[in-house]
């Protein structure tokens, strides 16, 4: 099984861009995109019911903001969308789906810009997601977190970490929650298997930073550490076009 995610940057843009050739050519078992941008009501049937696709939409209430899909070749067991919280589900960022051997959370973490307080929201987030797939674990269920996370973990994972150390996406309180999170038990699986592997997935596009590969890994696959034996491979698919972000995959074993 592959799984997918990629921030689209817009999901209407992305489809001029190619996004559904992509689709269909890569064949994916589940794909997770964020920053849709966009309601269901917005989007052609192409979109919505793609071929060998059943999607599944978490669009923001501000139109043009945010929002998460997951497209998924076998259907799940059950789908979920946000937290069950006021405060975070009116940005759509979070789409949960349930198989028999994982629960896949499909999330777009808030960015940190725009001043304090949404640094301090982006935080608040970041502490419900833990707390949330904390329950989830308790609850006997193994769980795939895929999404942009907006933050770069270590030096490793950005062109220019020193000039970036006090920017939102590399700050010491961004950072050490991702390391709370890997001691609660989550696992950058790309990292495991390639630990000084130097690869990104986002450019800034008004610099035109991917033309001089200045970039930031800020999209991952976490696995909890049970799945760590079922992940074959994990890859960060630089080579595809159409957003700021590029794809990341794991594979997993049957």
């Amino acid at each position: 099984m592959r799984i997918i995610s990629w921030n689209v940057n817009g999901v209407r843009a992305a489809q001029k861009k190619g996004f559904l050739d992509w689709l269909k050519e890569d064949t994916a078992d589940i794909v997770c995109i964020q920053e849709t941008k966009a309601h269901p009501e917005q989007l052609d049937i192409f979109l919505l019911h793609p071929d060998g696709y059943e999607t599944f939409w978490n669009s923001a209430e501000r139109k043009g903001y945010s929002g998460v899909a997951t497209f998924c070749k076998k259907k799940p067991i059950s789908v979920k969308k946000g937290f069950g919280l006021k405060k975070y589900d009116g940005e759509g960022r979070v789409i949960e789906t349930e198989f028999v051997d994982f629960t896949l959370l499909n999330i777009y973490f808030p960015n940190g810009g725009q001043g304090p307080e949404r640094l301090k929201f982006k935080m608040e987030f970041y502490d419900q997601t833990l707390k949330y797939v904390t329950e989830l674990k308790k609850a006997g269920k193994s769980v795939i977190i895929s999404g942009d996370y907006n933050t770069a973990h270590k030096p490793i994972d950005l062109a220019r970490p020193k000039e970036n150390e006090k920017n939102t996406g590399f700050l010491p309180e961004e950072r050490a929650w991702l390391d709370k999170w890997i001691e609660a038990g989550q696992v950058d699986i790309y990292r495991q298997l390639y630990p000084e592997k130097v690869e990104y997935s986002w450019w800034d596009m008004k610099s035109r930073a991917r033309d001089r590969n200045v970039g930031w890994r800020i999209d991952y696959h976490f696995v909890s550490n049970d799945l760590v034996s079922r992940v074959k491979d994990a890859k960060i698919l630089m080579d595809i076009m159409g957003s700021d972000h590029c794809p990341i995959e794991i594979e997993l074993k049957g």
